[in-house]
């Protein structure tokens, strides 16, 4: 019998033959970038839709390049390095400041960012480079490697298919914004922040403000501040994480705790911070600019930055008109959050960052103090000076002993290690605190001071003592609705050869933004129209600002400014 006619390799022999023809390492090189995105994925996302919001943004980022690059294995390795690159900045911006990386990050990119990140990061540089000289052969090499190429027409077409995929489920199911706090889902809230950012920034800009207003502010004068008595010399001290912890149940306090929130008169006031556990610049710029951050929604973030240059009202601007010499002792880099350019705008003349004072790295309160001492010393004579004095050794992390050496018969109480060290921490300060004005009487005799200290915000562990029986995503939500459990401080007046005025606006609890009230009322220093008005917004809504109305009172003010030029470019 003839033997059957051969009828030539079957479909697997072609398809093996194909794979032989193009290379084992070359297919690799197509398919790795997709299966470690794979693996990132099930890693990081922990939902359907986040899930699926991740595969959307995968898809555009490889569709974006494929477009520029027609190279499929190149556009893999360039879209996991930058979900590598993201995911590693999340998990460091949540160690800070307990939120990950959103699409407002990358709006806010500009210069002095850049060049904050190589001051403070001094090899970055080197890196940078280093990195690069890896990474351009090893691109070239998948550029070679890559035997596909792929119409530019057909992946265009598939990257907005899938923009549209990702735009349409933040639409239908929105992110809600305390999941910020959540130590996951890195790629997924970047994308969907960015819809509902891009959706913010077309509705009201930057900053909320009505849209329209037939009122009118008067422009304050320079000549028309004529306060009765002697001006007092004003000191206003950020105190770095710092309230009272008795607030949380069953912690164990040293003898005498709680002197410290106490002001002149004896009495404990409390002081509504807008952030918790970490961005003391959004109390910076309540205490300085006199209004809130939460008018800034999802871009408040960047508060101090977004204001520079544009936000010209505040505490030391209004002193100077009363003829106060202003200055600011800050101590981090001058360019952290935009620090410099925003106290400049709001009135600060002279801004001496970690650097200009010398600081070698964290330094103690007394550090600050005696520098302020000093430098109280060299002002203008018989001109009286404010000075804001941002303090910052009480700062995370508590698991390690600041500076051993000081306070060495301290005696833990017998909490969690982490919340004696802040217990030291705070009784560090109490103790430098006293020896401050301690050294205003001696080195000032006979010259009047007013002096308010308010805690910036919570320490990140408080939510968790106050509301211990909430996991991480009850106690975002109530972050998110400002519950005032999770943002009560302090703040105390005192006072050196001084008596402080009495009035209406040193109230038991106020609003962070009413801090400049506070102050102008206490030294007898006569308010602008601007203050004259937020004075009033402060009696009838009870020292609450953002939360008055739903916002609609900041919204007011927020328009008058605008109106009168003090707010401009948002």
């Amino acid at each position: 019998m003839a033997s059957a006619p051969n009828s030539g390799p079957s479909a697997t022999t072609a398809v093996l033959a194909s794979v032989a023809a193009l290379g084992i390492w070359r297919l690799l090189a197509v398919a790795a970038p997709h299966l470690a995105a794979l693996a990132l994925m099930y890693e990081t996302e922990t939902d359907f839709g986040s899930r699926l919001s991740f595969l959307l943004a995968w898809g555009i980022l490889n569709f974006f390049w494929i477009t520029l690059l027609r190279r499929p294995a190149l556009s893999g390795a360039l879209s996991l390095t930058m979900v590598v690159v993201l995911v590693l900045l999340s998990r460091l911006k949540h160690d800070v400041v307990q939120m990950t990386v959103n699409f407002i990050d990358l709006m806010m990119i500009d210069r002095d960012t850049v060049a904050f990140l190589f001051t403070i990061f001094p090899n970055l540089r080197w890196s940078v480079i280093g990195a690069g000289f890896v990474t351009l052969p090893l691109m070239y090499a998948l550029w070679w490697l890559d035997p596909f190429r792929i119409r530019r027409l057909p992946a265009l077409a598939a990257m907005l298919a899938c923009l549209a995929g990702v735009v349409g489920y933040s639409v239908y199911h929105p992110d809600e914004a305390w999941r910020g706090y959540y130590d996951d889902g890195y790629l997924s809230k970047f994308f969907r922040s960015g819809v509902t950012a891009v959706s913010d920034f077309v509705q009201y800009g930057f900053m909320e403000s009505d849209a329209s207003t037939n009122e009118r502010l008067n422009m304050p004068l320079v000549d028309a501040c004529h306060p009765a008595g002697r001006r007092p010399n004003i000191i206003m001290i950020h105190d770095e994480s710092s309230f009272d912890i008795r607030a949380a149940q069953g912690i164990k306090v040293p003898p005498g705790y709680g002197s410290h929130f106490k002001s002149w008169d004896g009495k404990e006031r409390a002081f509504l911070a807008e952030s918790n556990g970490g961005p003391s610049w959004f109390t910076e710029y309540n205490v300085l600019a006199g209004l809130s951050s939460r008018s800034f929604g999802r871009f408040a973030y960047f508060v101090t930055r977004i204001a520079s240059g544009r936000v010209e009202r505040g505490l030391p601007l209004a002193l100077r008109r009363c003829g106060y010499d202003t200055m600011s002792l800050y101590p981090a880099y001058g360019g952290f959050m935009g620090a410099r350019s925003f106290q400049v705008t709001t009135g600060v003349e002279r801004f001496l960052d970690s650097r200009d004072l010398g600081a070698k790295d964290v330094e103690p309160d007394s550090f600050f103090y005696d520098k302020a001492l000093r430098l109280m010393g060299e002002r203008t004579p018989n001109k009286p000076l404010f000075s804001f004095i941002y303090l910052g050794a009480n700062h995370f992390p508590w698991e390690t002993r600041f500076r051993p050496d000081l306070m060495p018969n301290w005696r833990p109480p017998g909490n969690a290690p982490s919340i004696d060290e802040y217990l030291r921490r705070q009784a560090m300060s109490a103790e430098q605190y006293k020896s401050f004005i301690a050294g205003l009487k001696k080195n000032f005799p006979g010259e009047p001071f007013l002096i308010v200290r308010y805690g910036d915000h919570q320490p990140e562990f408080a939510p968790n003592l106050l509301e211990p029986g909430l996991d991480e995503g009850a106690i975002g939500k109530k972050l998110d609705a400002y519950d005032p459990r999770l943002y009560a401080t302090y703040y105390a007046i005192d006072a050196v050869n001084f008596e402080p005025v009495k009035s209406d606006t040193v109230m038991d609890t106020v609003d962070g933004p009413y801090l400049p009230l506070v102050i102008q009322e206490a030294a007898g220093i006569p308010l602008d129209p601007s203050f004259a008005e937020q004075k009033e917004i402060m009696l009838r809504c009870n020292g609450i600002f953002y939360g008055c109305k739903d916002g609609a009172e900041a919204r007011r003010l927020n328009r008058l400014l605008i109106n009168a030029g003090m707010i401009h470019g948002l």
